[in-house]
């Protein structure tokens, strides 16, 4: 497949901000693409040459693109970063320069999308010395034989900036769309100018033309016949692929599954060590009844620990370890793999825990915040162990010996913990737990874990299967207090006088359906020295290459950095897009670590601790 054709794609999904146009683009090019190339293709619309949980990095700065540039058109580096000053865009610097060049010599071999998948792989593969001018040659050789358009989006592909719009969602749909056009026929409509099959609107997304009352009216029809069919089938297709995905990590896997083996194909797809998984997520209950009406009597009931969660698999000698946000941090705890190959039985398994950081001297826990930095730790990771320690505490387990347990009960994943996991306290430990059906043993066992260091509990239901990825009431989080928020941060402002170096203030937002609505400002929480906890200084560090837009001291930046913040009310506020406010909020502590920004609180969640605290007051 030529590259050209990839550009052409970027361009259509870039023009529209609509997500059912994106998806209708995105799926006609699917449809065109090989088996072979569908898993490069998939991660290139992405922007990405490697699954999202594969830590390895194209490691190429601005100085050298700029350095490959001019090599690729002939144009001295000084002239490419004048252009750059101008558009502040290394991508349309590369288009405008690759096109002069075209315009005065003879085109090059054209370029594939292979040709461009594995010459970015490349780069990640090339280390020591030379290996910065062997790099600018694979970037310069695809510049060389680039089209002003194609130069464009290599370059940001490399820069990680090629954002034209395909999210999860997007991705999921344009599967469907694309392998299994019968369904989607019954649900969508027939435009009868061009014969594309697209969404239900005024005019047709391919050719323009506005449709007939005939197609829309056969659309609303089809989708109208019975609850059990149209929609309710289609849906169910995207939940088949929804959970293939949820098991790999990899649109790629998915859509090449579903193209050579349709629904059985991706009914089949089987979890494997060493490929991480979406862990399941909980919901929150504000009292013990409300979590027994849910998981059901009697209900497990484990000790909530204030740590990280942390997925270990392993395959004969080989251990990962990986974070809720799928990030390998292996290298960084050598004393959970140790921990791991002498007190787990078996040689294959992916195993749920959360790692729980304990002083050394009085072995108590202490709060996440305090052992957060290992998670990003590169240096004297031997001795920060020793100084920062973690206890693993087991609560799950999604396969064992090449066989998948997430369609088990939790009952018998449970009993398998116990079987193979040897506690050791202070090293690895089954999570403290008790069976149970009546609300006043769930309250003393609440007590019990608050006065050993914990958050509170998770309540579970015994009967349910492992869900990847889902809040689906099979596991619970009771906490008894207004609980905090993971907010994340989308703004900020450069601090007066003695803070005038750093960013002191912080604009929050939460999410609703995919977008980011501010909820408030806060400024305390925070030290003005490292050594007395989260800083200034150090939120400033992780802020300031987010920048994206400056006014005087106001800064809007990338939404990278998530934050937990406690405040003393929610109040109904105008000023803010949220229609929210919170009174006297604090930051509390760097989530970034463990969650991204599709894992802060939505605006569902805000509304329902209003109504909460309304209740409370009540």
């Amino acid at each position: 497949m030529k590259y050209s054709e990839l550009a052409e794609l970027y361009e259509r999904l870039d023009s529209t901000t609509k997500r059912l146009e994106k998806t209708y683009h995105l799926s006609e090019f699917l449809r065109k693409a090989s088996a072979d190339e569908i898993g490069a293709v998939i991660l290139m619309v992405q922007g990405r040459v490697f699954p999202s949980f594969d830590e390895r990095e194209l490691g190429v700065a601005n100085q050298h693109l700029i350095k490959a540039i001019s090599s690729a058109s002939g144009t001295p580096t000084a002239t490419v970063e004048k252009e750059w000053a101008k558009t502040g865009d290394l991508g349309k610097v590369a288009e405008l320069l690759v096109k002069w060049k075209k315009q005065s010599t003879l085109a090059a071999a054209e370029l594939t999308v292979k040709k461009v998948f594995d010459n970015l792989r490349k780069l990640t593969e090339l280390s020591g010395q030379g290996s910065v001018d062997r790099k600018l040659q694979l970037i310069a050789e695809l510049l060389s034989s680039a089209k002003g358009q194609e130069a464009r989006y290599v370059v940001r592909t490399i820069l990680g900036q090629l954002r034209v719009g395909t999210g999860a969602g997007i991705l999921r749909d344009a599967i469907a769309w694309a392998y299994f056009p019968k369904a989607v026929e019954k649900v969508f409509v027939n435009c009868s100018s061009c014969h594309k099959i697209i969404p239900p609107a005024d005019n047709c997304v391919e050719c323009g033309k506005e449709l007939s009352k005939e197609a829309k009216k056969a659309a609303v029809t089809s989708a109208a016949e019975g609850e059990e069919s149209a929609r309710e089938e289609y849906n169910i297709i995207l939940g088949k692929i929804q959970q293939a995905y949820d098991l790999t990590n990899d649109f790629g896997v998915v859509a090449k599954k579903a193209k050579t083996e349709g629904i059985k194909g991706l009914e089949n797809v089987e979890i494997k060590a060493g490929t991480p998984i979406k862990v399941m997520l909980a919901l929150k209950a504000e009292t013990v009844e409300e979590a027994l009406e849910t998981a059901g009597r009697p209900a497990q009931c484990e000790y909530k620990y204030d740590g990280f969660r942390l997925e270990c698999h392993r395959d004969k000698d080989k251990i990962w370890l990986y974070t809720r946000r799928l990030e390998n941090v292996t290298n960084q705890f050598p004393d959970v793999v140790e921990c791991l190959k002498k007190h787990v039985k078996g040689d294959n398994y992916i195993m749920d825990a959360e790692a729980v950081g304990f002083d050394p001297k009085t072995q108590k826990y202490v709060p996440f915040q305090n052992i957060s930095q290992r998670i990003k730790r590169k240096y004297d990771i031997e001795k920060t162990a020793e100084e920062l320690p973690v206890e693993v505490n087991v609560f799950d387990v999604l396969s064992y010996e090449g066989k998948s347990f997430i369609k088990e009960p939790f009952k018998k994943r449970r009993e398998l913990i116990e079987r193979i996991v040897s506690s050791t306290k202070r090293k690895i430990v089954v999570s403290k737990a008790i069976t149970a059906d009546k609300e006043p043993e769930i309250e003393r066992f609440f007590k019990q874990a608050k006065a050993d260091g914990t958050e509170g509990l998770m309540i579970k239901k015994l009967d349910a299967p492992y869900q990847p990825g889902a809040r689906v009431g099979y596991m619970l989080k009771f906490k008894k207090v207004m609980e905090n928020l993971d907010l994340a941060v989308v703004a900020a402002e450069w601090g007066e006088g003695k803070r005038a170096k750093w960013l002191s203030s912080y604009y929050l937002a939460c999410n609703s359906e995919g977008k980011l609505l501010e909820i408030g400002k806060v400024s305390t929480g925070l030290k003005e020295k490292r050594e007395e906890g989260l800083s200034f200084d150090e939120v400033t560090e992780l802020l300031r290459p987010l920048i994206a837009e400056q006014q005087g001291r106001y800064v809007k930046v990338k939404p990278k950095i998530v934050l937990e913040v406690a405040y003393e009310e929610i109040q109904k506020s105008p000023t803010y897009e949220s229609g929210y406010a919170l009174r006297f909020p604090r930051i509390i502590r760097n989530r970034s670590e463990e969650k991204g920004v599709d894992d802060i609180n939505t605006l569902e969640d805000v509304e329902r601790l209003y109504k909460t605290q309304k209740k409370m007051k009540a």
